[in-house]
């Protein structure tokens, strides 16, 4: 039986042409009781819109995990790594995340305390917001009237030694009613967007790859990017940019020689787009917190000079340059217009292409405000693939 997809609705401030092929929602399915046949064509669905919503789900951190696994089945450890200990203690993700005992590739994440949870007899949860990570700060009295930022722009991903997820699960459990959100971006532009408390936004990385310029579009294509070694380690000194794309160059990095140990061939260089498995559409996914380097090939043989960018390739190590040109080319992607910012409803059950889109946590709750999420993403079994020869060549 063909699976029932209805669009998601969007909001006004949407770009309805742009997002016509984003997020769907799939009816009359449990997410937790998936055949192999229904399975074949919730994946092909997942590819096409990026998103799918399920509505009044049921679904235990072991059905969870299958579901999770299935996009993948040689996939095992949770997508960080379930190391908790040591190292990651260092890690700007590390006060997030609460592990589910049972299922130790769910975690547990959300705002406030929860009592006697999957084996949890009491797990205090902080839902991280700008004011611990922004450079600057909505003030506090903005706060107070529901003015907020993004927090981090990101792709669910270890980025060294292990692989990026190819999916993630977010069951939402418990979720706080209240007044709606301003965010701001503060970057000058005078961008805004209204969203729901506590969303989850959302933009497609095919789309951010769509609406760039040629240059952009050559430069993308012929480009890969070098992350940190243990990159959210290396990043937590820092302080990311007003829109959450990305940390401000103010040398706040720690020095890769005081880094826990890490190995050179764990070190993660992945194309700066990714090739969607189903469509073969290219999907801009880049970290920016985590980049550090970018390696540009040089044009191919025969391809148009004339105004392009690194034609003959360039290695660029200089952080603040490597930065500067990811933010050219993705802050487009995240204009009000293009963000679907997710209005969660209890029992909500979200599936993602991790791989084809960028996400962030928006807003802010007061402390006792209880949120309760289970979220699953398993390090993938292979590294995304990125252009084709035939790609680099239409681009180029």
């Amino acid at each position: 039986m063909a699976i029932e997809l209805v669009p998601l609705p969007l909001p006004a401030s949407a770009d309805a042409s742009k997002l016509a092929d984003f997020g769907r929602e799939v009816k009359g399915v449990n997410p937790a009781d998936v055949s192999p046949e229904l399975f074949k064509e919730i994946e092909q669905a997942l590819y096409k819109h990026g998103a799918l919503l399920f509505r009044n789900a049921n679904v235990s951190p072991a059905q969870q995990y299958a579901l999770t696994k299935a996009f993948d089945p040689q996939s095992k450890s949770y997508g960080h790594g379930n190391n908790k200990t040591g190292e990651t203690k260092k890690s700007i993700l590390h006060p997030d995340l609460k592990t589910i005992p049972s299922v130790p590739q769910v975690q547990l994440i959300g705002n406030g305390t929860v009592y006697n949870h999957e084996g949890l007899a009491e797990a205090k949860l902080k839902h991280p917001s700008h004011t611990t990570f922004h450079k600057t700060r909505v003030s506090p009295e903005d706060e107070e009237k529901g003015v907020t930022r993004f927090y981090r722009w990101h792709i669910d991903a270890a980025l060294y030694d292990l692989n990026p997820p190819k999916v993630t699960t977010l069951y939402g459990l418990s979720v706080p009613q209240g007044p709606g959100q301003l965010c701001r971006y503060d970057d000058g532009t005078g961008d805004e967007l209204e969203v729901p408390l506590g969303t989850t936004a959302f933009v497609s990385g095919k789309v951010m790859f769509d609406i760039l310029p040629k240059e952009l579009k050559s430069l993308a294509v012929r480009s890969k990017v070098k992350y940190a070694p243990h990159p959210y380690v290396w990043m937590a000194p820092a302080h990311a940019m007003s829109t959450a794309l990305g940390i401000e160059s103010e040398g706040l990095e720690m020095p890769l020689e005081e880094l826990p140990p890490w190995e050179e061939s764990k070190i993660k260089v992945l194309p700066v787009l990714w090739k969607n498995p189903a469509t073969g559409d290219l999907h801009f996914q880049v970290h920016p917190c985590g980049a550090m380097e970018l390696l540009v090939d040089p044009l191919p043989e025969g391809a148009n000079r004339e105004g392009a960018l690194y034609p003959d390739g360039e290695h660029i190590t200089d952080l603040k340059e490597v930065r500067e040109l990811l933010y050219k080319m993705q802050r487009p992607g995240i204009a009000p217009s293009l963000v679907y910012p997710h209005d969660w409803q209890e029992n909500d059950f979200v599936l993602f292409h991790n791989r084809g889109l960028l996400h962030t946590v928006v807003g802010a709750f007061k402390p006792d405000q209880v949120r309760a999420f289970h979220q699953c993403n398993l390090a993938a079994s292979d590294e995304p693939a990125g252009p084709t020869h035939e790609d680099v060549k239409a681009y180029a």
